[in-house]
């Protein structure tokens, strides 16, 4: 149900720390407009965890607007309590979203079991379901037989892989049926090539048509083109990771005159070093205006 390239959106902020709403459609217009094939408001990259549930919806609600169903919209809705993700995930149904990502609860440390009756729950709504699996964020790593398990849901449709294994998804789609798609930039070509039918990617906040065209070239079995594309935005897709994500997107995305890299607490502005990696990394590419 869900292949191609989508991209997992910042949240703008002002100056004074409050949602820059009118840069949040500006952000979702330049998207579709470079061919991204959906997005993903209020995931890792949105900074979810600093969002309260007014913002939350109120984020999912424009992002929908501005698309008005021209691409899909995945909306981050997971939580550490499954009664909290029902009620995002239904807010975010009753908006009109095409899907909802679910982050695996990552502190309270379900045992797979947990795992399965959290995620069944919130399939059970009738909004298709994308896992989300991130061991480096939460608590544990959705194991294979869980995804077979949750893949017998008729609404649980994919799964989101950002443990940065390819041999997942060969073990994944070799167990069952549901679409994967990849959940970090550099790995996009070689797990697409084993069988990801996409990426859910940061790195397309700034350049997205060249994450677009690489998945669309992948896709059409076009791979000598998604290698050229994969080899020269490689730099990119690594820095973007030289600290938190979404420190270095933001600050890409300032240094290119995108918006200005405005954080909330816990996560404040990239290292000077780091920063200078960066913008030589989007000088390279001819990324900066």
């Amino acid at each position: 149900m869900f292949t191609g390239a989508y991209t997992a959106l910042v949240t703008p902020f002002r100056p004074d720390g409050a949602l820059d709403t009118d840069r949040l459609r500006d952000l979702v217009e330049r998207q579709i407009a470079a061919g991204i094939d959906g997005v993903v408001p209020v995931g890792t990259t949105g900074e979810s965890p600093t969002l309260n549930t007014r913002e939350h919806i109120e984020v999912i609600r424009i992002v929908i607007d501005v698309a008005a169903g021209r691409v899909p919209v995945i909306a981050g809705t997971g939580g550490n309590s499954t009664a909290e993700a029902i009620e995002l995930t239904q807010a975010a149904l009753d908006l009109g979203a095409t899907g909802t990502l679910q982050v695996t609860p990552y502190y309270n440390k379900p045992t797979p079991a947990g795992l399965v009756r959290h995620f069944s729950a919130i399939a059970d709504l009738g909004l298709p379901v994308v896992l989300y699996n991130v061991p480096g964020r939460s608590s544990c790593e959705i194991a294979i037989p869980t995804i077979v398990e949750l893949a017998q849901h008729p609404h649980v449709v994919a799964v989101k892989e950002a443990g940065g294994s390819v041999d997942r998804v060969s073990r994944i789609k070799d167990a069952c049926n549901i679409d994967v798609l990849c959940g970090d930039d550099s790995l996009t070509l070689p797990m697409m090539a084993v069988g990801a039918g996409g990426v859910i990617s940061v790195a397309s906040n700034i350049a997205p048509q060249a994450v677009a065209d690489l998945v669309h070239a992948a896709a059409a079995g076009r791979w000598s083109e998604a290698l050229a594309l994969h080899r020269r935005y490689y730099p990119l897709f690594s820095r973007l990771f030289l600290e938190t994500n979404p420190i270095p997107i933001k600050a890409a995305m300032d240094m290119a005159g995108l918006g200005p890299a405005i954080y909330r607490l816990p996560l404040c502005e990239m290292s000077a070093a780091n920063r200078a990696l960066l913008r030589d990394t989007l000088q390279q590419l001819e990324l900066l205006t």
